[in-house]
């Protein structure tokens, strides 16, 4: 399949770049403009398919850069310091990308902390504004615009004419798609992938969520006004028009026709939406007998005839096309590099955990009241109760994700109960969720990888440039590892979705493991799983105890805690009831009559 993936590029390439040779000028124009918004709608590919933040404000950005060059180029009465970046349009380029920045940082610290309906609303919001900001500064041409923008020029070429423009618009966007596509295949690529249902989960395995968020942000921005640049100096005009909220939903609506998760398909969003809308301007006057925007009717059908049939778009759809055909699909290989350091464990008999006093509240309700409990090196917990009882309260608090109202929990010695979970993961703490949480179209390897994400330090830079491959094939190695580690390396290229649940669960904890911790918080881990399932989680949890590890462990089921636990603790509406050895605690009365005697 890679080999005919490659062979389909070359062509697709080779054709671009024989399209202004052979093409009637027409032909080449409407290739421009699907140049022009494609790039805009990479942008949104990274930020709303990946990402999952929806975006109806791109248009606004597109003008901030196309403004910025034509007021650089043809004003005559600037500054000094500001007349420098004027007298050339590659110089007023970095001028649009630095003000479009500034800008999207700004409003990303406004917005992108908003979640449901509220941050479209609030994009919106922003879009409308830039769009009468545009159109209401007197020295920006008001609604009239700016003219007389000049020509580009390339290594002393003048760049004047459409056909000259095509391969200069052409050449950035497979620049960006390049960059895009080296992004999300990279360890803050998953990052970014993980937004979207997944931030919980992310930010216990060490991501901070938020700087991915500002970053795809600002990456779609940019894009935008490099986008918007270009349509200046080729248009050699501008006015508001084109920057408008209209405009901004319909590059939203070429990300999502094309993929909105898939690089590729903001090219083909982008020529479908072009060419199908200069079809209808023509077709539609003629059989309505008026003119009119009535293409944007059948955009809107079209858009939810999508959400119901296709919501992946276009391009998976495609993608099956090709792959259905092909009947040498190549196996993926297992990655290899050399083992990434590891943290020394703790000596022995040092107390990784303690609980001292904690209460937590939700309002009214006191959901852990004065708990109190330990766990050393080398030992498994267990921490039991009926359903209600607050394990899972508990283990959000030690873990950071529902801070304490109240109380003290040390880790290693520190105070970590005012820190967040993306801290105190950074600390050696890896935990497992009651209810699973994985990236379902992602593959094992993926999911496992993020795991991993705190134990590389190449940033955003280092992967758009892909200049983190050294680093990248040692977190997918070190991933590879724990799937072995775990049981499941026959299933390690499989989507995370397809496995059955206590498959998935197996996952969580490699996926934790991942991380090298040296305390292992386990929730329900064997929830689902069958009796030899059951018995090698067992034989798995047993060996990272030998090795040191510290285990705190929530499961209700009761002779797999009793086999594997060396102390178990027993909650009952939020509160401590017994702690002790395991066949203590299942003889002690109070534990009887609250679980152990209901589960009989």
């Amino acid at each position: 399949m890679m080999r005919r993936q490659t062979v389909i590029l070359a062509g697709f390439l080779g054709l671009l770049a024989l399209g202004p040779v052979f093409l009637p000028e027409f032909y080449v124009t409407l290739l421009n403009y699907i140049g022009l918004y494609a790039i805009v709608a990479l942008g949104l590919v990274l930020l709303t398919g990946v990402g999952g933040l929806t975006s109806f404000g791109q248009a606004a950005f597109v003008g901030l850069g196309a403004y910025t060059t034509a007021y650089l180029t043809t004003a005559s009465d600037l500054p000094s310091w500001l007349a420098i970046f004027g007298a050339s349009p590659w110089l007023a380029l970095l001028v649009g990308l630095a003000l479009t920045a500034v800008v999207a940082l700004v409003l990303g610290a406004l917005t992108l902390h908003l979640s449901g309906h509220y941050l479209p609303l609030g994009t919106i919001a922003w879009g409308i504004s830039l769009y009468f900001l545009f159109g209401n500064i007197e020295q920006l041409g008001g609604h009239t615009g700016i003219t007389g923008i000049p020509s580009l020029s390339v290594f002393g070429l003048e760049v004047k004419f459409g056909r000259e423009f095509y391969y200069l618009i052409w050449a950035l966007l497979m620049l960006a798609v390049w960059l895009t596509q080296n992004l999300l295949d990279s360890r803050e690529g998953r990052a970014i992938s993980a937004l979207k249902g997944g931030s919980l989960m992310a930010e216990a395995m060490g991501v901070d969520t938020a700087r991915s968020k500002t970053v795809i942000f600002l990456i779609a921005a940019l894009f935008a006004c490099l986008s918007g640049w270009l349509y200046a100096h080729l248009q050699r005009f501008v006015n508001p028009t084109p920057f408008g909220l209209h405009i901004g939903i319909e590059y939203l609506f070429m990300a999502v026709l094309g993929g909105a998760a898939h690089v590729w398909g903001a090219l083909l969003g982008a020529g479908v939406i072009t060419i199908l809308k200069q079809w209808l301007q023509d077709l539609l006057p003629k059989l309505f007998g008026s003119s009119g925007n009535f293409e944007m009717i059948v955009f809107g059908l079209m858009m939810v005839l999508m959400l119901q049939r296709a919501r992946d778009g276009l391009w998976p759809i495609l993608v099956r096309l090709v792959a259905s055909n092909d009947g040498n699909a190549q196996v993926a290989a297992v990655p290899q590099a050399e083992p990434m350091p590891k943290k020394p464990l703790p000596q022995p008999g040092t107390r990784l955990l303690e609980v001292k006093d904690v209460v937590k509240k939700f309002g009214g309700l006191v959901a852990s009241n004065n708990m109190n409990l330990w766990v050393q090196t080398g030992e498994v917990l267990a921490l039991i109760g009926p359903n209600g009882a607050g394990k899972s309260t508990m283990f959000n608090c030690i873990s950071g994700v529902a801070p304490a109202t109240s109380g003290e929990i040390l880790f290693l010695g520190e105070r970590v109960e005012k820190l967040n979970s993306r801290e105190i993961a950074r600390r050696g703490m890896s935990r497992t969720f009651q209810h699973v949480r994985l990236l379902p179209n992602m593959s094992v390897l993926e999911n496992v990888a993020i795991g991993a994400h705190l134990r590389g330090s190449k940033g955003v830079v280092a992967a758009l440039l892909h200049l983190e491959r050294a680093e990248e094939r040692r977190l997918m190695a070190e991933a590879a590892r724990q799937i072995e580690r775990v049981g499941l390396k026959e299933h390690m290229f499989d989507q995370a979705g397809s496995l059955a649940l206590g498959q998935q669960r197996i996952l969580e904890i490699a996926r934790a493991l991942a991380a090298d911790p040296c305390l292992l918080l386990l929730d329900e881990p064997a929830a689902g799983l069958r009796y030899l399932e059951k018995q090698a989680l067992a034989e798995l949890l047993r060996r990272l105890r030998a090795e040191g590890m510290g285990i705190l462990l929530v499961e209700h089921d009761v002779e797999f805690v009793m086999g594997l636990a060396d102390r178990v603790v027993v909650m009952e509406f939020g509160e401590k009831i017994a702690e002790g050895l395991p066949e203590d605690v299942r003889q002690n009365p109070a534990v009887l009559e609250a679980y152990l005697g209901g589960v009989a």
